[in-house]
């Protein structure tokens, strides 16, 4: 087997789109104790996350999701973001050199790929990510450019 193109160094955090906030909030808080918290986006949208330890869920309400988000989101998926050392051209770069055909990137926080076939190897648009059940996938880069966020 190949050495991996990158490694991650950490999960940044995940997005479960739901069908209804206010029960989700209510289930993970008073079930999981987890803690509310709200957050206004960078164009003046009311945000929600759970939180826990240094760990955070965003939520999206289905069909009512931020951008940028999967090509295929449903009640129930979810958005992985991972943070590596590498920068994203690098990892884009060794992907391409691998076989793995990437597709869905937009604009300066590009989706990275809206779906990953693991079986076949490859990055197809879908919002999938076969081997953990649905997400689509993020990396940012800490490697000091800002231009190496993808998300």
């Amino acid at each position: 087997m190949p050495p991996p193109v990158f490694s991650v160094k950490a999960l940044d955090h995940v997005v479960l789109t739901v069908r209804s906030i206010p029960a989700t909030v209510a289930f993970y808080t008073n079930r999981l104790g987890m803690k509310h918290e709200t957050f206004v986006s960078g164009v003046g949208e009311e945000r929600h996350a759970l939180k826990f330890g240094a760990q955070k869920i965003n939520l999206h309400l289905s069909g009512a999701e931020f951008e940028p988000k999967a090509a295929k989101v449903q009640p129930g998926s979810a958005d992985l973001c991972f943070i590596t050392e590498h920068r994203i051209d690098d990892v884009l770069s060794g992907w391409k050199e691998a076989g793995i055909e990437v597709s869905g990137l937009r604009g300066e926080l590009a989706h990275l790929a809206d779906s990953i076939d693991a079986g076949a190897g490859g990055i197809e648009s879908g919002g999938a990510y076969r081997c953990c059940g649905e997400a689509a996938l993020c990396l940012l880069s800490r490697s000091g450019r800002q231009s190496d966020r993808v998300s």
